[in-house]
């Protein structure tokens, strides 16, 4: 994968937000009229790529929960994987970007949480220790 793009209301608060998992701004662009800014953050190799619209539109409605935004057709969420769940979400409460959320066991194996970032956009936690078909083990 080469990145994520997502539109967000305050570019500033969102790089702060992203900043707190490791992300770094590398590139910024502005267009002269102030109408789009657009930052991008890298961390590892995946980038993520934040647009800024000054005429921007909310999202619906049903995106604002997980059990009504899984139906609808379309990108749900992104996630970020983590050596260890527990300590992920120790240091998210400590940070205040996560609340009275607990640890989920998933359908698939692996351990999740989600949280929101500024604009509400969902951003799944997940420790998965499996090995997938492909993948080596040490």
């Amino acid at each position: 994968m080469h990145h994520v793009a997502l539109s967000v209301s305050d570019l500033g608060t969102s790089i702060g937000f992203y900043a707190a998992f490791g992300f770094a701004p590398v590139y910024r662009w502005q267009a002269e009229d102030g109408s789009l800014a657009i930052a991008q953050l890298k961390l590892d190799g995946i980038l993520l790529e934040l647009f800024c619209f000054a005429a921007s539109t909310p999202a619906p409605a049903s995106s604002k929960q997980l059990a009504s935004d899984l139906p609808r057709i379309g990108i749900k969420h992104f996630g970020l994987r983590v050596p260890d769940i527990g300590a992920a979400l120790e240091r998210l409460r400590a940070a205040g970007l996560a609340g009275d959320i607990q640890v989920m066991h998933g359908r698939t194996g692996i351990n999740y949480f989600f949280i929101r970032d500024p604009d509400g956009i969902l951003l799944e936690i997940v420790q998965d220790d499996r090995l997938l078909p492909g993948e080596r083990s040490g």
